[in-house]
């Protein structure tokens, strides 16, 4: 199967234009950039996707053993690339998908020219010197919540993830994303991305990347974005006024911003 149609790739933007490649986080799929990609479509091509189980994905093309751990995930990444013969992509990827990139950036350098990672998380689980957010006993909590009734979890989570109490529309936007998602796959894919340890693929990556932190983070607190830059050569760190997980959704104007600056530093 075509990589394109199993991610369910879109390409919008100008065909002579610098390349971003958009990936969405866990839970999500392409349609969470919709408010940070109209910055870019006047000069730059812009690649969306969906990972296999999200979106409009093909579900029929999920195999547990290929996405057993975020490595399958960022072989999707690299087919895509490949499919569409592109190189010197700038990668934005979103919580769990700022991992993917990482990965797809160690395999295949050539095909990066700028990293970009929003609220990454190389681990969750706290370990000794290393503060992730959650203990193993929480992760394992959240995971049996998951399994036990998935729709009752997003309606719970997704709030939490999202910050912005003042903003509930915003966490409900984010708990119907999740219910939209695969429920099967969306169990695997939380173990996957929750119980996920690359810290040590961090110091391997070659590309420039940009991390965007923000602020009352639950998913990933600040003390994890301070880790990513300390370990990942090359990397410049900037903290957002936006709060929560998801500054896509909650300040797309400042993410794309932020994007926008640092692609201007090449």
């Amino acid at each position: 199967m075509s990589a394109l149609t199993r991610n369910n790739v879109t390409v919008t933007g100008q065909d002579g234009g610098r390349t971003l490649l958009f990936a969405h986080g866990f839970g999500c799929d392409q349609h969470m950039w919709r408010s940070v990609v109209p910055h870019f479509v006047d000069d730059h091509r812009v690649v969306l996707f969906d990972h296999v189980g999200a979106g409009g994905s093909d579900l029929s093309a999920y195999r547990p053993q290929r996405y057993k751990d975020l490595r399958g995930y960022a072989e999707d990444v690299l087919e895509i690339l490949a499919e569409l013969d592109l190189r010197d992509v700038v990668f934005v990827g979103h919580s769990v998908s700022a991992m993917i990139g990482v990965l797809a950036a160690i395999a295949e350098p050539d095909r990066f020219s700028r990293l970009v990672l929003v609220g990454p998380s190389p681990r969750y689980v706290d370990d000794e010197g290393y503060h992730g957010g959650f203990s193993r006993a929480d992760i394992d909590e959240l995971l049996d919540s998951l399994d036990s009734n998935y729709l009752g979890w997003s309606m719970a989570m997704a709030p939490a993830i999202m910050g912005n109490p003042d903003r509930p529309q915003l966490g409900a936007e984010l708990a119907n994303s999740f219910c939209r998602t695969d429920p099967a796959i969306a169990r695997q894919f939380a173990r996957v991305t929750f119980l996920s340890d690359n810290r040590t693929d961090l110091p391997k990556v070659t590309v420039p990347a940009l991390i965007l932190q923000c602020t009352n983070d639950v998913i990933a607190p600040s003390e994890v974005g301070e880790y990513v830059h300390r370990h990942l050569p090359g990397s410049t760190l900037v903290t957002l006024a936006a709060s929560g997980h998801c500054p896509n959704l909650s300040a797309p104007e400042e993410t794309a911003a932020a994007i926008s600056a640092y692609m201007r530093t090449d």
